[in-house]
């Protein structure tokens, strides 16, 4: 089974992060997307972060009608603060039989020479990446490497940031939201 794994604080997970992970399902090798909500880190000032528990809720009820699409919880009872290297090595250990991924933007490869044992990443595991807007070129160290696969994914210039804002603003944004998530955001009145 080869799963990819979506890292997110998804607050809140809007329908950008739907169309970008059902696409590299169905138009990819991986038969899951597993949306891996990284918990709040102690050390940083909580700002508008919603509680852990409140957005791997948002991520249930938006991936539910979805059968390759899962929210993950895994992050939260790991050590913190943690790294994507740590929570591939905790994953492989508690599933054997499955091959795990990344799934990133192309903004974020063009740091991830910078990610705490990055080579051992790349080493262990494929990158999946879809676009992004950027005038940023790829380091050429990643430039056409056999484990990172730029996925033709629908471009998606909607940010978890300006949703919140609009809310807060009183704009409606229920055409940017599943369905799901946005009942449970109007009816607990979060990010107003």
């Amino acid at each position: 089974m080869k799963i990819g794994l979506y890292f997110g604080s998804f607050n809140p997970i809007h329908i950008g992060h739907l169309v970008i992970a059902n696409h590299i399902a169905e138009y990819s090798d991986l038969n899951e997307i597993w949306f891996v909500v990284t918990p709040h880190n102690p050390f940083k000032k909580k700002s508008s972060l919603l509680d852990n528990y409140q957005r791997l809720e948002m991520v249930y009820r938006a991936t539910k009608d979805y059968k390759k699409l899962k929210a993950s919880d895994i992050e939260f009872g790991l050590p913190q603060p943690n790294y994507t290297v740590n929570t591939l090595a905790y994953l492989q250990e508690k599933h054997p039989n499955y091959a795990f991924s990344l799934i990133m933007g192309e903004d974020n490869l063009d740091g991830f020479h910078k990610w705490k044992n990055y080579d051992v990443i790349l080493e262990n595991h494929d990158i999946y990446v879809y676009p992004r807007l950027s005038d940023k070129k790829v380091t050429a160290q990643f430039d056409g490497h056999k484990k990172i696969h730029h996925i033709n994914a629908p471009i998606m210039q909607l940010s978890s940031t300006s949703i919140r804002k609009a809310i807060k603003e009183g704009k409606n944004v229920k055409p940017l939201l599943p369905e799901h998530v946005w009942e449970y955001l109007d009816e607990m009145n979060f990010y107003k």
